[in-house]
């Protein structure tokens, strides 16, 4: 979060407006923070936007002769957005989504990694860190000015009120697992299985 996506999704389509090509421009019901029927920037840009609640619904709104389109928040849809996505790519349409590629656990967001792995081109942007200045990738969400617990929902809607950009030092999750993804370290072998290991070769 605060790193610009919704931004440059804007710019994209208006890009493609200068270009006279035909644009269809969705967001996911969910994000309801400012405007249902616009996507919103966090320094208070506005663009006219369908709200969408799932794939099946996207797919029956996209017309025949769209030529390009802008799905913000899109690690809020189910998984048949991937396919879809993929889909029109394939029938040379342009498809330009925005949306975060970690969950607030520093995890992949469902699937993201799917999405990204099928693009022909992928922007990562970065944010500042909210507490060192650096650059952030981390989304750090708050519940009463705290860093949230690993066992809270994958999905809560909010702004600044309950996330911050945070760098990898500074991205904390109360009460994760020592398995966590993050946190996996390989084992240090002791010293009988390096002996082991060495008498092998």
């Amino acid at each position: 979060m605060f790193a610009g996506k919704s931004e440059e999704l804007i710019r994209q389509v208006r890009r493609a407006l200068y270009a006279r090509k035909k644009v269809q421009v969705f967001k996911s019901a969910l994000d309801n923070r400012w405007d249902s029927a616009a996507i919103a920037t966090h320094n208070g840009v506005r663009f006219e936007a369908v709200p969408v609640s799932s794939s099946a619904d996207l797919e029956r709104l996209v017309e025949p002769d769209t030529e390009v389109i802008a799905i913000e928040e899109i690690q809020f849809f189910d998984e048949g957005i991937v396919a879809l996505c993929d889909r029109w790519a394939n029938e040379g349409r342009t498809v330009i989504a925005a949306g975060l590629d970690q969950d607030f656990r520093g995890q992949p967001f469902g699937f993201m990694p799917i999405l990204l792995a099928l693009a022909d081109e992928v922007i990562k942007l970065r944010a500042i860190c909210a507490r060192c200045g650096q650059p952030a990738s981390k989304t750090q969400r708050l519940v009463d000015g705290r860093p949230a617990s690993w066992d809270e929902p994958t999905i809560l809607i909010g702004a600044a009120e309950r996330y911050e950009a945070r760098c990898r030092r500074c991205h904390k999750v109360l009460h994760a697992p020592r398995n966590g993804h993050r946190r996996q370290r390989r084992p240090v072998p002791t010293p009988q299985i390096v002996e082991q290991q060495e008498s092998l070769f």
